[in-house]
């Protein structure tokens, strides 16, 4: 996947009025597999064979959460699919709509727009084939503002929940430790002004010497079709690890009534930023001790007796990560 570049004609969404700029973005989506109606009317119509919907939604605002000097509109769509769709498959379940709602400040080039819609595309072919954008709803605001929400098919399959992890499971995770956080933490470091601006020519260095660590935080490849194949092997707890793999651990640990102890050898060479690090989007799950774990999950601990806590190597471990009102607490280093 690279970044593609939209110049545009420098036309802004204002200048066209709300109906053009649809009449721009909606043909470069596509509704996806699952949808009986797709955008045009009040609302989409899309098929749920099992009867139940797995739904989520999630918000991106300029600023605490992407910054257009670092990236480009192109991945920001990327970006906007994956973090959703981890979340239908954290669920065990098969993602097939998104909804897509942006508020955008007038002046903002109908261009970046385009790119967006574009990143969202190729990134639902890539991560969840056969997925697709139904609906949505555009909107003027001061701050460039993104919302998605994503629908997901059960196919029959109980979902997995957090609560479901039973002493002497096995804890596993797929996906990448603690990449996006080193991205970040570069881009932070070596990508801002002399004021500690976004400054979109150092970022752009940035970006040619760690290609692999900038485009984990910009635009994730998150393991989507993981979180069906971790149901259909019988995983007992799973979630996505967005907030840092101790952060989320502790959820499933506080839902489940149980301890998860990491190994720190299977953590990598730091153990701290795998456990702080957020934004990979992998997934977190726990199988029953003795099954058989499914590529590519790693086996990286086990469940244990110890409700609510958070180890590594049966030693008490902290829970820093992702906090949308204080930020991540290791973010520079």
């Amino acid at each position: 996947m690279e970044p593609a570049a939209h110049p545009g004609d420098g036309t802004s969404i204002a200048e066209l009025g709300e109906s053009a700029v649809l009449a721009r973005i909606l043909p470069r989506l596509r509704a996806g597999d699952a949808a009986l109606l797709g955008a045009g009317d009040d609302a989409a119509v899309v098929a749920a064979a099992d009867g139940r919907i797995v739904v989520t939604t999630d918000l991106l605002v300029h600023g605490p959460d992407f910054r257009l000097a670092w990236s480009t509109p192109f991945e920001l769509g990327w970006k906007a699919a994956a973090t959703n769709l981890t979340d239908v498959a954290a669920m065990g379940a098969r993602p097939t709509a998104l909804v897509v709602a942006i508020a955008a400040p007038p002046a903002t080039p109908v261009a970046v727009l385009e790119g967006f819609a574009d990143g969202l595309r190729e990134g639902l072919a890539a991560l969840a084939p056969g997925a697709g954008v139904v609906g949505g709803d555009l909107s003027a605001s001061s701050v460039l503002t993104i919302a998605v929400t994503a629908f997901g098919d059960l196919e029959g399959r109980a979902p997995v929940l957090r609560s479901g992890a039973r002493v002497g499971d096995l804890v596993a995770h797929a996906g990448a430790r603690g990449d996006a956080a080193r991205g970040l933490a570069l881009l932070f470091a070596e990508g801002t002004d002399a004021a500690g601006e976004p400054d979109a020519a150092r970022a752009h260095d940035v970006r040619k010497r760690h290609p692999e660590l900038v485009r984990a935080q910009l635009a994730p490849e998150p393991p989507v079709a993981s979180g069906v194949v971790a149901a259909l092997a019988g995983a007992t707890a799973m979630l996505d690890v967005s907030d840092g793999l101790a952060r989320d651990a502790r959820r499933i640990a506080e839902a489940s009534r149980i301890g998860i102890d990491f190994d720190a050898a299977a953590l990598g060479p730091d153990v701290r930023v795998a456990l702080a690090g957020a934004e990979d989007h992998g997934l977190l799950a726990t199988f029953p001790a003795g099954a058989r774990v499914p590529e590519p999950f790693e086996v990286i601990g086990r469940v244990v007796d110890a409700p609510g806590e958070i180890l590594v190597d049966g030693m008490a471990a902290g829970a820093d990560g992702w906090d949308p009102y204080s930020g991540w607490d290791g973010r520079a280093g």
